[in-house]
């Protein structure tokens, strides 16, 4: 097992400023948590199930590189882009190479942000073909909300892997 670590508790962002600063400023600060809480560990930790469901740290940060790359890639901006919602970490799959496609997902979720002059820009496809194309507005709130919501739950996990703690 890593050593637990003691991590400061990082304040949210002072940023208020216009709003699609504002977003990408909060958006960003959820992601850095959730690959403070996903680093430092072994591939073998990190894939761990550390609640009966099966989710692991890794499975997380594999998940929410899909999300990143459906909502923003995909959805957004209409590019064709694989992705896999599954939080099943496969066989080969490392834990470098996760955060680093979450990284590279990341930096390009925030090319499609910047490149869209107006947030209310509906999708290039809808999530679901029975529903209307959500705007970049809605994909920014939802984004915050779905990683903070698994920020949440690698919190717990990494805690319950190895006793780290903090934001």
């Amino acid at each position: 097992m890593t050593n637990p670590q003691q991590r400061s508790d990082v304040r949210p962002p002072t940023v208020d400023t216009d709003e699609r600063t504002t977003l990408t400023a909060f958006l960003d600060y959820v992601r850095d948590a959730v690959i403070a809480k996903a680093s430092g560990v072994t591939d073998e930790e990190g894939r761990t199930p550390g609640v009966a469901s099966g989710t692991s740290l890794l499975g997380l940060v594999r998940h929410l590189t899909a999300a990143e790359r459906f909502w923003f890639a995909w959805s957004h901006a209409g590019e064709d882009v694989e992705f896999d919602l599954d939080m099943r970490v496969a066989d080969g799959e490392t834990a470098e190479g996760l955060l680093d496609g979450y990284r590279a997902a990341i930096r390009r979720s925030n090319e499609i942000v910047a490149g869209c002059a107006d947030l209310d820009k509906p999708a290039a496809r809808p999530a679901r073909p029975t529903q209307p194309a959500k705007s970049l507005r809605w994909i920014l709130v939802h984004m915050i909300e779905e990683t903070s919501r698994h920020a949440g739950h690698a919190d717990i996990l990494r805690e319950h892997l190895d006793g780290s703690v903090g934001r």
